[in-house]
């Protein structure tokens, strides 16, 4: 029993970002978005490894017009469109930019990742989920929601769904129903858990049998692929406020 009455608090899960621009979200409602390759992945990783915030941004367009409010010292940006770098932008790639971030602004451009954390910014909380943070943010969902509705937004792939989102997200599930916690599940949460079950221990091999991880090892990023489907080896949680992804606390 939550604040909600007698019902339990529901979770459920959305598989592309079109579907969160359409679906009425509930201002009360906590939101985690999923671009396990590779937006939210990147975000977590640079700010752990000491950027100062995250700007995601709609396109390459958007991304231009906040740099140039910027000072150009402290600011790096970094973006893709379709798969492929922006001309004059630096590759968001958690593994390059790891060791060029700190106290900087990030400003991200990605087809998927951060079209989707914008298309739910009416949402109370919103955090970027990966699997190399799922742990910590399994922790706050725990401390700070146990009797809050969830929403958790796989990203997808250009309309498409997308494999690793969805084993992302039924990682996290996993993780928090795992935990003794209960949430009304909705069908495609159910399934995103039962996936996971059935791949737990392969998260590397669902990753590069995805579309979009075929992708990247033909680009030569089979490196990244590796460590996107590392589960739990950055502890912070990031969190969407004002238009950027920040760390609040300790990191």
């Amino acid at each position: 029993m939550g604040k909600n009455g007698n019902r339990l608090p529901k979770l459920h899960v959305l598989l592309t970002k079109e579907e969160a621009a359409n679906y009425k979200t509930d201002a009360e409602i906590v939101v985690v978005v999923f671009d396990v390759l590779l937006a939210t992945t990147t975000i977590a990783t640079v700010l752990h490894h000491g950027a100062t915030e995250v700007i995601p941004v709609m396109d390459e367009s958007e991304a231009l017009l906040i740099a140039n409010s910027l000072q150009e010292s402290t600011t790096i940006l970094t973006g893709e469109s379709r798969g492929r770098t922006i001309e004059g932008f630096i590759d968001p790639l958690p593994t390059l930019l790891e060791d060029i971030v700190a106290q900087k602004t990030i400003v991200l451009s990605t087809t998927n990742g951060t079209v989707a954390i914008r298309n739910v910014s009416n949402a109370k909380r919103i955090y970027a989920g990966s699997l190399v943070n799922v742990d910590a943010v399994a922790d706050r969902i725990r401390a700070d929601h146990l009797n809050q509705d969830l929403l958790f937004v796989c990203a997808g792939s250009m309309g498409r769904f997308a494999t690793e989102d969805f084993y992302g997200a039924g990682c996290l599930i996993d993780r928090i129903i795992g935990s003794g916690a209960s949430w009304k599940l909705s069908d495609s949460a159910t399934t995103a858990r039962l996936f996971f079950h059935g791949n737990e221990t392969d998260g590397e091999k669902v990753l590069k049998a995805s579309a979009t991880g075929e992708m990247m090892m033909q680009l030569d990023l089979e490196k990244d692929v590796q460590f996107a489907s590392k589960q739990g080896v950055i502890p912070i949680v990031p969190q969407y406020e004002n238009g950027k992804m920040i760390v609040k606390g300790d990191r």
